[in-house]
Order: structure tokens, then C-alpha cells, then sequence
């Protein structure tokens, strides 16, 4: 499944990003902690710290400030979890869904500033996953188990001053997309009655060798709709 989900950067480049203003990734980062972590004096007050140096500049100091703060809120309104961290797994920033997602069930556990992984094999797909990023490859893990099965897509973020091995890490549901909204989906982005079966299959976490069995095609098949899949959806 990871293998099939690594992915070459765009144009055969990393993906650029928009400068930040401001250290937009330590904004608020103590910011509405789990009640876990608010436990942790120790935690929370290298938290606090931080938070506190992030702190904005005066207006007079810093005309992007505002503009800085516009962009936090912003995220706090997505609703899927996005995390900032760096090639150590520290938390550079993180946004409400997040802070809300990584309740004690959750395969991503966030103590103090560092986020571990429930177990061994997944904690070593993470940091594969890291790795990847760093040479400007996305890459799409599939963490926990039954109900608390949740997708992990891992993004480079190659801006110049940035902190080393800063990574983008989008959480997604555990209650793995709706049928309905995938087809809805499908239709949007114009893919075949064969690709739409294979999307849902994929978002309920079905691997390419299991598809292929399901739909009576070979492997090769498969990974062809998967391919022309992501093609079509960027």
C-alpha cells in the first residue's frame, strides 16, 4: 500500500510553498492541548514557552502579523487535522481538528511536542514516510486498526529557512469516506465506473492485490486506475 501511494514531486521538482509571513508554525502551538498533555507540567510549560516566544511582533515591527493570525484561524476552521512537525517528530504546529483528532484512541499519540506512533511497524512507516519527504515525495499511510483506521498523507514542504525536514502531515477521518461522497467525488473529477470502484475500495483501506481479486483483474490493472486516478485528481 505505501509503495503504491510514493509519488514523484510535480514536474519532477518539490513542491514550492507560499512564503510564510511569520513563523506561522509556531503560532499558538500550546494552544486548546488535550487534557493528556495539559497534564504534563514538564510538557506543558516547554509548550507555554514556545507559544510565548511566537508570540507577534507589534504591528509597527511586523505589517504581516495580521495577515500571520488571518492564516492561523484559517486553519482552525478546516476540518481535518494538520500538523507541522520536523524530522524528529516535534510538533511545530498544529491546528484545532488536530488538537481534537489526537484523543487517547487515536493510532498518532501527541505527548508534550512529540508525536509517537501506537507501534513499532507504524512508527517505522512513519519515519519512512518522513524520509520520503525529504526528497520531495508524498506519501499516503494507512495507521490503526478497525474503527480507529485512519489515513496519514505525508507532504513535503521544501521552503528555503524553514526548519530542517519540516513536513506537512494531513490526518484523515477514521470513519474512512462515505460511498455516496466518494462517487460524488468520482463524478467531479471525472473518473471511469472501473476508477470509482477502485477509490472506494482504496478508502476502505482494500489493498491493490485485494481489489484485483475482487474485480477479477490483474494486479498490473489495478495499479494502472490507480495511477490514472491520481492523475486526474492532481
Amino acid at each position: 500500500m505505501l509503495e503504491s501511494f510514493a509519488t514523484q514531486p510535480r514536474h519532477g521538482k518539490p513542491m514550492p510553498l507560499p512564503p510564510l509571513p511569520e513563523p506561522l508554525c509556531a503560532l499558538r502551538v500550546g494552544a486548546r492541548l488535550p487534557a493528556a498533555v495539559r497534564g504534563s507540567n514538564a510538557a506543558q510549560g516547554a509548550l507555554d514557552h514556545t507559544a510565548a516566544a511566537a508570540q507577534p511582533m507589534p504591528a509597527a515591527q511586523s505589517p504581516n502579523a495580521f495577515l500571520a493570525r488571518c492564516m492561523t484561524h484559517m486553519l482552525d476552521e478546516i476540518d481535518y487535522g494538520m500538523l507541522l512537525v520536523d524530522q524528529s517528530l516535534q510538533v511545530l504546529y498544529l491546528n484545532h481538528a488536530a488538537r481534537r483528532e489526537l484523543d487517547r484512541d487515536h493510532p498518532l499519540q501527541l505527548v508534550g511536542r512529540q508525536l509517537v506512533a501506537g507501534d513499532a511497524a507504524e512508527a517505522h512507516a512513519l519515519q519512512e514516510g518522513l524520509a520520503a519527504a525529504q526528497r520531495g515525495l508524498r506519501k499516503l499511510l494507512t495507521l490503526g486498526a478497525g474503527e480507529q483506521r485512519v489515513g496519514i498523507s505525508v507532504v513535503p514542504l521544501i521552503e528555503p529557512g524553514a526548519p530542517a525536514g519540516s513536513t506537512l502531515l494531513v490526518l484523515g477521518k477514521r470513519s474512512v469516506c462515505e460511498q455516496l461522497s466518494v462517487q460524488g467525488y468520482a463524478r467531479a473529477v471525472a473518473l471511469t465506473p472501473a476508477e470509482t470502484r477502485v477509490l472506494e475500495l482504496l478508502c476502505g483501506g482494500v489493498q491493490p492485490t485485494e481489489i484485483a481479486v475482487q474485480q477479477g483483474v490483474a494486479v498490473s490493472t489495478v495499479r494502472t486506475q490507480i495511477g490514472s486516478i491520481r492523475a486526474k485528481t492532481g
